[in-house]
């Protein structure tokens, strides 16, 4: 393979857990590199820069203000992510943001919203995450803002984050967000996913269906015109095999659930973006969890056990 015909990754670190409730998913960028990310996506074949990490204000400590906690610092890391993400998609990357929490996605994904409005390319978004992450400051039980980043891309939010993408409008329209895996939902939370028909795929329909069905329906309507984003919450996969979370839910997907998922991810030859958020060394178990999210990675750029012709 040619360097020309590799696929250029870049890797953009966001060491902050200014959106979280619990301290320690700034650790997660350095955890996601010790477990040897760059070194397992260059032997499956990509040109990998590690851009470093972006900067950002450190964590306050403070109470909710208005419904929103630490709201200043994450416009701050926000804005920096987007820059950066924005920046790899012009060069023609494949950006993976590696969190830090889940707010920062709504700098990467409001990215990945203007570049496809300007390619004219159509956004499809899977949210793989336990929580539903669609609170907003009238809504939310504890004004963490990566409860609502998904609220946020669709214009549920503080006016500057939902206009990251530009003046358009939101960067997310709910049709092309499918949110999978999802086991704990505010009440609050389940009202506004409801109105707004949000497609949600539940761990409840993943029991009833299976995984392989659930992905199918999920990725409907995706071919080479499609530029699929992926936005992996480390709590999707079951506490049991992923404990180095800060919001542990039970009951999520099993190892073999989640490779079958990023499989068949691979498959489309769609995955365009990614976003690999929430997880907290301090709560794991020798680096278990990053090790694992590593090897989900692998999956998503093709690595298959199937012996069968891709």
């Amino acid at each position: 393979m040619t360097h020309s015909d590799q696929r250029l990754v870049h890797l953009i670190g966001a060491p902050t857990d200014v959106g979280a409730g619990v301290r320690g998913a700034s650790m997660g960028p350095e955890a996601l590199r010790v477990a040897g990310l760059a070194e397992s996506l260059r032997a499956l074949g990509c040109a990998v820069v590690d851009r470093g990490d972006v900067s950002g204000p450190p964590n306050p400590g403070r109470a909710p203000e208005g419904g929103h906690r630490h709201l200043q610092e994450v416009r701050a890391w926000n804005h920096e992510l987007f820059v950066q993400v924005g920046a790899a998609l012009a060069e023609g990357a494949l950006p993976i943001t590696l969190g830090g929490d889940h707010s920062l996605a709504m700098g990467s994904i409001a990215a990945v919203a203007g570049h496809c409005r300007a390619q004219g390319r159509r956004l499809r978004l899977l949210w793989l995450d336990a929580h539903a992450d669609f609170n907003t400051h009238e809504i939310t039980p504890s004004g963490n803002l990566h409860g609502m980043p998904v609220a946020v891309l669709a214009g549920m939010g503080p006016a500057d984050l939902v206009a990251l993408a530009g003046a358009e409008g939101p960067a997310l329209q709910v049709d092309a967000a499918r949110l999978i895996g999802v086991r704990s939902v505010d009440a609050g939370e389940r009202h506004l996913l409801h109105q707004t028909q949000l497609e949600v795929f539940d761990m409840r329909y993943i029991d009833e269906h299976g995984m392989r069905h659930t992905l199918e329906q999920a990725l409907l309507g995706v071919d080479e015109g499609t530029h699929l984003h992926v936005s992996f919450d480390a709590d999707f996969l079951d506490p049991d095999i992923a404990p180095g979370v800060g919001t542990p839910v039970r009951g999520g997907p099993t190892y073999r659930e989640a490779q079958l998922c990023m499989e068949m991810i691979a498959d489309t030859g769609a995955l365009a973006s990614l976003d690999l958020m929430e997880l907290n060394p301090a709560r794991d178990v020798r680096n278990q969890t990053a090790e694992l999210v590593v090897d989900l990675v692998e999956s998503l750029f093709g690595k298959s056990t199937l012996m069968r012709p891709r």
